[in-house]
């Protein structure tokens, strides 16, 4: 397709012809319409001329009869300009006037006339055009008053050429301004698909070009930019989550295979088979959890579950989440505390908050005691339960106690869990909440990466947020969700 025909096919080139059409209808009755008023106007204005002219000699006639009627027709015709006189006897013969002869276009009877003459100027001879008004008076006499129309039809042709030029002036550079219109803006749609083109090849650090002008297609392109950003860090969170995935699920079941394979190959010892199929059990429980994580951040993020809002207290479901958990925290050496200062009413799903909250706990005492920097999570020893409830005893924050609180607050509800562990730097707090992610790199420890990405996720869900904190020392994790009211 040649560019002519892709400047003439464009949307823009299209628009502007028909706004150009729309225009010339508009422009051409509303020129008609002054080319006839004028014409008209002229018209009357030259009748009435002629009429004055007429009713002068009519008094003339009146005062003195023919002959002085003849003398004031003499008189008059004598004076150059663009007035005509014509007196005739029954015959038409000329008795006085500027015309030498009555026009053949006159016949007997009276009334208005248009018809040609000969001018004499300077010895010059030119073919005219006349209006005029034919009177008879008594004894068969006939007076011609007219006047030369000539410089009036050479006015209305001026303005009938000057409306027309205009007029197709007016056209043409109408369609040339819809040419160029057409090639900017298939410039820049042509870049567009180029750039369009680039981003399905594969590169997705490509951007659609911003004119800068502000228009729809500025709009469009920052529209289009923030969705490529957006699929880009889809796609790098994809990759990383694939990534993960391949290390955490490979993993365990490359373990159930081994020991399947090892219960095979010692399959005549009772304890052995039973070992390796309580392990299985265990790999299996932990598969189990990561693909209900999985499904219950993706009914979170989907919005699925917002239909089922509720009326609830926040207080409440974190002090029964902290109860479930007391044990496990005493096992591992820890102190588990819930502080509420009152109701906290929210409208949400009690299920996925209690989730929310159960993760953050969890992840609380897997990496938020002290020991949890230099070893396994929960290898707290005696020696520390010990102390931290002597500590707690004494009125002091006890190194490894961990804090649900939940506060409601105007419009908001907090719920927080607060720990004294080694805490997560400031770079990493936002790469910590998605799926997957594990500040420990070796992976030696359980876990599988989506406890915090699953308390965004419900956080979100509930039109609220999660926030990464530094608690001095240790982390802070603070869910903030809209409170109800009424």
């Amino acid at each position: 397709m040649t560019t002519l025909a892709k400047l003439v096919r464009a949307s823009a080139f299209r628009l502007a012809v028909l706004f150009l059409a729309f225009f010339a209808l508009s422009a051409t009755l509303v020129i008609g319409y002054i080319y006839y008023s004028t014409t008209v106007l002229l018209s009357r204005q030259l009748n009435e001329a002629i009429e004055t002219e007429a009713r002068g000699l009519a008094e003339q006639y009146a005062a003195g009869g023919t002959v002085r009627l003849l003398a004031a027709v003499q008189q008059r015709a004598a004076i150059a300009g663009n007035d005509l006189y014509l007196m005739t006897d029954a015959s038409f013969r000329p008795l006085a006037g500027n015309l030498y002869g009555a026009p053949a276009e006159v016949t007997e009877a009276a009334g208005w006339y248009e018809f040609s003459f000969r001018r004499v100027d300077g010895g010059q001879v030119s073919e005219r055009q006349a209006l005029a008004r034919t009177y008879v008076l008594a004894g068969g006499f006939r007076l011609i008053v007219g006047r030369d129309i000539e410089e009036r039809r050479s006015f209305q042709r001026v303005i009938a050429s000057a409306l027309f030029w205009g007029l197709g002036l007016t056209i043409a550079l109408g369609i040339a301004g819809g040419l160029i219109a057409s090639r900017r803006l298939l410039a820049r749609l042509d870049a567009m698909a180029a750039t369009s083109q680039r981003i399905m090849a594969g590169d997705l650090s490509e951007r659609i070009p911003e004119a800068g002008t502000g228009d729809e297609l500025d709009r469009l392109a920052l529209s289009l930019n923030a969705m490529l950003d957006r699929i880009e860090r889809l796609m790098a969170g994809l990759k990383e989550v694939s990534d993960n995935i391949a290390h955490d699920l490979k993993t365990p079941l490359t373990r159930l295979r081994t020991r399947a394979e090892t219960a095979l190959r010692q399959g005549n010892s009772p304890d052995i088979c039973r070992r390796a199929l309580e392990q299985t059990i265990e790999e299996s429980d932990q598969l189990i959890r990561i693909f209900n994580a999985l499904l219950s951040i993706a009914a979170a993020e989907a919005g699925a579950a917002r239909a089922g809002f509720a009326g609830l207290d926040a207080a409440t479901v974190a002090s029964d989440v902290a109860e479930l958990y007391e044990p496990i925290a005493e096992e591992a050496g820890a102190v588990l505390k819930v502080e509420a200062n009152g109701p906290a009413p929210l409208a949400g799903d009690r299920e996925l908050i209690s989730q929310a909250i159960a993760n953050l706990i969890d992840n609380a005492l897997k990496y938020g005691l002290p020991e949890a920097a230099g070893g396994h999570r929960g290898a707290v020893n005696g020696k520390s339960a010990k102390s931290a409830k002597s500590a707690r005893a004494a009125g002091r924050e006890a190194p490894g106690e961990i804090t649900v609180s939940v506060a409601a607050s105007g419009d908001s509800v907090e719920i927080a869990v607060r720990d004294h562990g080694p805490g997560v730097p400031q770079a990493e707090r936002e790469r910590v909440v998605q799926r997957f992610v594990r500040l420990e790199t070796s992976r030696s420890r359980p876990g599988s990466g989506l406890g915090l990405s699953l308390a965004a996720a419900v956080a979100r869900l509930h039109k609220g947020e999660l926030k990464l904190e530094d608690n001095s020392p240790g982390l802070a994790v603070r869910m903030i969700l809209p409170a109800r009211h009424g």
